[in-house]
């Protein structure tokens, strides 16, 4: 039998590399994109070498019409399936809202939203064609508390992470938004962010994170919290308004 193909964004680093590590060791075959193609094929040769899987490399800058366009056109093969869509890649601004230029925000909805939206569009006739597959969208926790147009854009991942698993989900393809809180990957410092005053309780391992974002995929959810502690925060924040939720959500800032 063939093995599965799974093509993962943001590949290099933190829950992108996890979830190629762990899908490469449960015998998936692997497409990586990322911007970084010296850190692509490092990772390649290494999954190669410990999981005997196939591993193509894709370098793309998801930010841009030519970088998605590539990374589309690979999902809609037909003659070279994909099973798996990893939406992983994206980053944060560290200003508020008002001191980013349009510019910076506007790539910013991009990867955040607009871009998975599109790979989305893209393996999913294939997938109903099938009768098989899965997606799964890295969102956060940010999605559900008023902070910041990158809560603002993890929120429509989720949402639409909900109805597409609703509407495909009876056809065979799962999606899955996976929310998690604080993760200790290279995110916040590639972001400048001064993370001195988050709590250690509040950290999450990766590996934790893409195990349990699996399972819920694997299980038909439309959205996996995994972690209990958030999961009650975030029941919690559903019934306070949304100055004191916001203010919540800041506590680690």
């Amino acid at each position: 039998m063939e093995r599965p193909t799974a093509l993962v964004t943001g590949a290099t680093s933190g829950i992108g590399a996890e979830f190629a590590q762990q899908l490469g060791r449960s015998q998936h075959d692997l497409i990586l994109v990322a911007r970084d193609v010296v850190r692509l094929e490092a990772k390649a040769v290494r999954l190669r070498t410990e999981y005997g899987v196939n591993v193509e490399v894709l370098p793309a800058d998801l930010v841009t019409d030519h970088g998605v366009a590539s990374v589309c056109a690979r999902l809609a093969d037909s003659a070279k399936p994909v099973s798996m869509l990893v939406n992983n890649a994206g980053f944060s601004l560290v200003n508020a809202f008002e001191r980013n230029t349009i510019d910076e925000e506007s790539a910013h909805l991009r990867i955040l939203a607009q871009t998975p939206m599109e790979l989305a569009h893209a393996v999913l006739p294939g997938m109903l064609e099938r009768g098989t597959g899965s997606i799964i969208n890295v969102a956060s926790v940010s999605a559900f508390i008023p902070r910041g147009t990158y809560g603002a854009a993890k929120s429509w991942l989720v949402s639409f992470s909900r109805f597409a698993n609703l509407r495909y989900g009876p056809k065979g393809v799962r999606v899955t938004a996976v929310c998690p809180g604080f993760v200790h990957t290279e995110f916040h410092e590639r972001m400048g962010a001064n993370m001195r005053g988050v709590r250690p309780w509040m950290w999450l391992d990766a590996g934790r994170v893409v195990r349990v974002g699996l399972a819920a995929n694997m299980a038909g959810k439309a959205v996996s919290i995994p972690s209990r502690r958030y999961a009650t925060l975030m029941a919690l924040n559903r019934l306070l308004p949304d100055r004191l939720a916001a203010a919540a959500g800041n506590r680690g800032r």
